[in-house]
């Protein structure tokens, strides 16, 4: 057998540093790439409501918290989190708008058929434009016209980047969004059809109404009354709380912070189940400022009823208003049954739907 020699060579500083930061390279690599979310074993909170739960978490799932209400009675269970645990609830952000627009008209602010010219008054782009006669009740339910999103240049580039990077998509500020909406053209205007444009047109209109921001109008007349102290909406990334959670793809790749700037007040507020509890009792039990918002007034498709962003709809033999929301990293719901004094809040840091775990928990209750 023929000799065997071992080799050694030094390792440079050089060599140390490069190796060192290939490992973080490595290592940054792996915490980027998508794993298939899998649903926490952790659990907290109600052990009974858990196991209720579980079986019906069919999407990809990881941190989940869920509250169940009957009337002053609320339980808790959580996967990997509790109900202090803070997500992006997406576009059920629509109905807290839809509730300062009706709290607005509950102060004679304004009415339901106040109209964009009324607003914008001078600022209207064209006052000939069909946009100046819509009204914020027609925003607020959908039936403006407007698409779902602008896709006008200034606003291609960052939904492009931010499906590619999954990073937030929605960068336009209060006053782009302002000039966006009124460029686009209007369709089929008068019909129901879902549109975050829409949305966050709104919101700016309210803010201009009352003269503040979005946010701070938010804060005013809903949060610091309803004292929901762990209920923000940051609007650009440098409000973010520290230590802020990101959430994931349903394929599990990691998603930045949505927090949505002048779109804000179509889905940019974050929140926790506790808090989102709070507030559904509040819409219950007509408490919550604006609570008027939940009546359907419009038909959607298939037999749904539209109130200012809430949908109703018969489901078996109750009737259920609800709000679903989703970002680039997480998942949201909150359903009510008016007719029973009953809710869930369902959260979700996957960004894959749960609709139907949350409508079948608030069905057939959590035992």
């Amino acid at each position: 057998m023929p000799e065997t020699t071992t080799r050694t060579r030094k390792l440079t500083p050089r060599l140390i540093a490069g190796g060192a930061a290939a490992a973080v390279v490595l290592l940054c690599g792996l915490a980027a790439a998508p794993w298939p979310p899998k649903l926490s074993g952790s659990v907290t909170g109600d052990t009974a409501l858990a196991e209720r739960v579980r079986p019906l978490l069919t999407a990809p799932a990881n941190q989940v918290s869920v509250a169940w209400i009957d009337g002053d009675n609320v339980r808790y269970a959580g996967f990997g989190a509790d109900e202090h645990t803070e997500y992006e609830i997406g576009s059920v952000s629509k109905t807290f708008t839809a509730s300062l627009l009706a709290d607005a008209v509950e102060r004679g602010e304004v009415t339901l058929e106040t109209t964009v010219a009324d607003v914008l008054g001078e600022d209207l782009t064209d006052p000939d434009a069909e946009i100046g006669t819509v009204t914020l009740a027609e925003l607020a339910s959908h039936r403006s016209g407007l698409p779902r999103l602008a896709t006008g240049p200034d606003a291609l580039p960052s939904l492009l980047a931010g499906q590619l990077l999954n990073r937030d998509p929605y960068t336009a500020t209060p006053e782009q969004i302002l000039a966006q909406a009124q460029s686009v053209g209007l369709a089929d205007r008068g019909t129901v059809n879902y549109s975050n444009l829409g949305y966050a047109f709104l919101g700016q209109l309210l803010a201009l109404s009352a003269g503040q921001s979005w946010e701070e109008l938010l804060q005013e007349r809903l949060l610091d009354p309803l004292q929901l102290e762990a209920t923000h909406a940051p609007v650009t990334a440098e409000n973010l709380h520290d230590g802020a959670p990101t959430g994931r793809s349903a394929a599990g790749r990691p998603e930045d912070a949505w927090t949505l700037s002048g779109s804000a007040p179509a889905g940019g507020i974050r929140s926790t189940a506790a808090n989102l509890a709070v507030y559904a009792q509040a819409q219950l039990d007509g408490t919550a400022p604006g609570a008027e918002a939940l009546e359907p007034h419009w038909d959607g498709d298939g037999g749904s009823r539209y109130g200012l962003a809430w949908v109703t709809e018969e489901r078996g033999d109750r009737e259920i208003t609800w709000h679903n929301g989703q970002t680039g990293g997480f998942w949201s719901m909150v359903a009510l049954d008016r007719d029973n004094d009953r809710a869930v809040v369902m959260l979700s840091n996957v960004a894959a739907g749960q609709e139907e775990a949350a409508f079948e928990l608030l069905a057939g209750g959590p035992e």
